[in-house]
């Protein structure tokens, strides 16, 4: 059962391009063959945009046979060829910008501005990144190590890549996955969540119309437990790349290794933004609302935790409501609307519900509710500021992925950078300062993968995304994702001509 839903032509332009199926193999939409199927809803309304048939596992078998089959061709392409190829996507994905951001907000609530200026920009820029950065997969060079030989390292693609992507940004997270791999000349299955695979699925699209070849991106919409599990178990795959909750990561690890696969991945994440005595108060008022609200919250690297030094603690909690409390939540195609609804009503209501435990041993400033009204039918949630919770609470301590900040006082700097290491993630954080010596002390003994000074949130193609300790490890984006779907590979030539060699006599003979 294949059914469009009721979205209007101007919100989903791209609808037609699903009319043979959700599941995107060897150049071509299929229906699923898991005899389950799966509704595609719009969070803002609560209607119907898309049901489509889920994959099961003679899908995933199918995309990655077509993969396999794929990967001799394309990993035998010269880097410039694939340059171009990725050249090509990236201008076909600019052509198609605004049914990219659409579908995008269509499917996950995000507010049209955000999409328009941050999730399909930045696609695009990824997409031409990798095709420069196909062209430069170098190793080590070459050199007379030993003496009587020369060693030089080739870069070789790893095979087939199974990766599994979250709903929070999905042509973002497609991307990620997607062309770095792709770059370094391995072949891809990937799954989006099924809740929202749609921009998934046209990033394949535009790939293929682009002329890469078909079987190099292929694309399974399914459930994690059927879909998902069977990916990441399968014998064919060589490596595993993962983004989602540290929880789903830990059984993927589970899974991957069983088939000793290259396994990657990005997890939770619960920021600090750590605010000392002599920062900017305006700056950082303004950073903490933004970096705690984009997306709705639901980030992994998002503003979460704000520690501020006791000098400015009352005046940063008085202004941060007051600047949330000005955030126009509404309908994300609205052309005023800042802050659009959670991924879906199960997100809301989990969200609401660490909002409403915190009530019993902190204090919730703002926010803290669901609009009613026009906006009663959508998946919202009003930006919510909480004060005075412990260091050992839930909303300290768990990952919401929410529009929810949570602000505590420190008093010296040894405790600030104490408390904003006191989880178990690590993936981004914040110092604000002006103090340069200041700032950099934080950089230098905050634990996680990216430390912003004076701002939180940007994000550029030409430097790794990646965490520490529980956030997971591995690094997209950047010419550090090609350590992630490269094989590196040692050759040595004998340059001495010598039959027997010195050598020798530690096995046979003497000297």
């Amino acid at each position: 059962m294949h059914n469009p839903g009721n979205a209007t032509p101007d919100r989903f332009p791209a609808q037609d391009r699903f009319a043979d199926g959700a599941q995107y193999i060897a150049g071509r939409l299929t229906k699923g063959t898991s005899g389950r199927t799966h509704t595609v809803v719009d969070p803002a309304t609560g209607e119907e945009v898309l049901t489509y048939e889920l994959a099961g596992p003679d899908d995933v078998d199918a995309a990655v046979a077509a993969a396999r089959e794929a990967f001799p061709g394309w990993a035998g392409a010269t880097p410039g060829e694939r340059s171009d190829a990725l050249h090509r996507f990236a201008a076909v994905l600019a052509e198609r910008a605004e049914d990219f951001a659409r579908a995008e907000s269509l499917q996950c609530g995000k507010p049209l501005k955000l999409t328009r200026e941050f999730d399909v920009p930045g696609t695009v820029d990824n997409a031409a990144f990798f095709a420069g950065a196909a062209r430069h997969l170098q190793g080590q060079s070459a050199g007379e190590y030993s003496g009587d030989h020369t060693s030089y390292v080739r870069r070789e693609p790893i095979g087939v890549v199974g990766s599994i992507a979250p709903w929070n940004y999905p042509l973002q997270m497609a991307a990620w996955k997607i062309l770095p791999a792709i770059a370094a000349g391995n072949t891809i299955v990937l799954k989006p969540a099924e809740i929202t695979p749609l921009t998934s699925l046209m990033f394949a699209q535009a790939a293929t119309e682009a002329g890469i070849p078909d079987g190099v991106i292929n694309i399974v919409s399914g459930t994690g437990r059927e879909a998902g599990e069977h990916l990441v178990a399968h014998p064919d795959v060589a490596m595993t790349s993962f983004t989602g909750s540290t929880a789903v990561g830990k059984r993927v690890a589970e899974v991957a290794t069983a088939t000793v696969k290259r396994l990657h991945l990005e997890l939770g994440g619960k920021a600090p933004f750590l605010v000392f005595d002599d920062a900017d108060l305006d700056a950082a008022v303004h950073g903490a609302v933004a970096g705690a609200l984009i997306n709705t919250g639901q980030d992994c690297t998002a503003a979460t935790r704000a520690y501020v030094q006791r000098p400015l603690y009352e005046a940063f909690v008085e202004q941060t409501a007051a600047l949330m409390d000005t955030v126009r939540v509404g309908d994300p195609f609205g052309p005023g609307t800042d802050l659009g609804p959670l991924v879906s009503h199960v997100q809301r209501d989990r969200v609401a519900a660490f909002v409403d435990r915190a009530r019993a041993y902190a204090r919730v400033v703002c926010g803290g509710e669901a609009p009613q009204g026009d906006l009663k039918d959508g998946a919202y949630y009003r930006p919510t500021l909480i004060a005075d919770a412990a260091q050992d609470s839930e909303v300290v301590q768990s990952e919401i992925f929410g529009p929810v900040l949570v602000v505590l006082p420190f008093d010296t700097d040894d405790e600030g950078i104490r408390l904003a290491n006191d989880t178990p993630y690590g993936l981004a954080a914040s110092a604000w300062s002006r103090d340069v010596y200041r700032a950099n002390r934080a950089t230098r003994e905050i634990k996680a993968g990216c430390v912003w000074v004076n701002d939180h949130i940007p994000i550029i193609s030409e430097m790794p995304h990646g965490g520490y300790r529980a956030s997971g490890f591995g690094k997209d984006m950047s010419a550090y994702s090609f350590e992630e779907y490269t094989q590196v590979k040692h050759v040595m030539f004998d340059n001495t001509a010598v039959a027997a060699k010195d050598w020798h006599r530690t096995v046979f003979g003497d000297r």
